[in-house]
């Protein structure tokens, strides 16, 4: 099966997003698939969840970008056996101006993950929260787009507005750029408006929604401040389980796309 390169985007904060980057990488990896977790966003937040930095003298995506080191060169091990990681670090803020007049500017990210594919099974970029010129790099990189969305009120529409800037970069840089998933995150079984949101997702986006879905869990809101995954921290949580379901998904998926 071909590398695959998977953006995890959406472009409202706090959705689950660098939560599910860093867990389905290490359930992937757990399974025995080689995955590579590059983190773009500049607050570091999927770095930090992973017990790792940027600021150690290893360097970091900012350094593969600017190309004032080789991609290779970033790449850091883990505690999790296959799951790799290039950090992120606070410089990456300024890589959007710093590469405005930069010719291909929006293709830097896709040039190092093509570079980068043979050595790994699955790459998974953590985006940042808006919708600029380091989110525009993932979605340019990426063969799909997972997107976490928060079972609340906003959801529906912060999704339609989304799914019409994945569209946008389909027509002008991309082509090829598929769905993944929708993963409805936070669930609440207990709170009717929680369900129906999810219910709501459900039937307006159809197959394009994992069957699966991330609960309120208390082991995913701890686990982030051990560094650890949650499939580290606590492999018995409710958390842990739908992110090892979720990584059966996105297998199926891969095998489904090559065959």
């Amino acid at each position: 099966m071909p590398g695959r390169i998977i953006a995890i985007a959406n472009q409202k904060g706090g959705v689950g997003k660098t939560t599910t980057a860093v867990n389905l990488a290490a359930s992937l990896a757990d399974v025995g698939k080689r995955v590579l977790l590059i983190d773009f966003d500049p607050q570091a937040n999927a770095t930090n969840g992973i017990g790792l930095s940027g600021s150690n003298g290893a360097g970091g995506i900012y350094d593969a970008i600017g190309q004032t080191k080789a991609p290779s060169d970033v790449i850091q091990d883990t505690a999790l056996e296959g799951l790799k990681l290039i950090a992120s670090t606070p410089a990456l803020a300024g890589a959007e101006l710093e590469l405005a007049d930069v010719s291909r500017r929006e293709s830097r990210l896709k040039d190092i993950c093509l570079g980068l594919l043979d050595q790994h099974d699955f790459i998974l970029i953590d985006c940042p929260p808006s919708f600029g010129l380091l989110t525009i790099n993932a979605l340019v990189a990426a063969d799909s787009v997972l997107i976490p969305v928060q079972c609340e009120y906003y959801a529906i529409h912060g999704l339609g507005l989304l799914m019409e800037n994945i569209n946008r970069v389909r027509r002008i840089y991309n082509k090829n750029l598929g769905i993944e998933g929708v993963l409805l995150t936070m669930l609440d079984a207990r709170n009717s408006l929680c369900t129906q949101v999810a219910q709501e997702i459900r039937s307006n986006f159809h197959d394009r929604v994992f069957h699966c879905a991330i609960p309120r869990n208390v082991a995913l809101a701890e686990a982030p401040s051990y560094g650890r995954p949650v499939l580290a921290y606590n492999n018995h949580s409710s958390g842990s389980r739908a992110y090892v379901e979720l990584a059966q998904e996105v297998l199926k998926n891969a095998k489904a796309s090559v065959g």
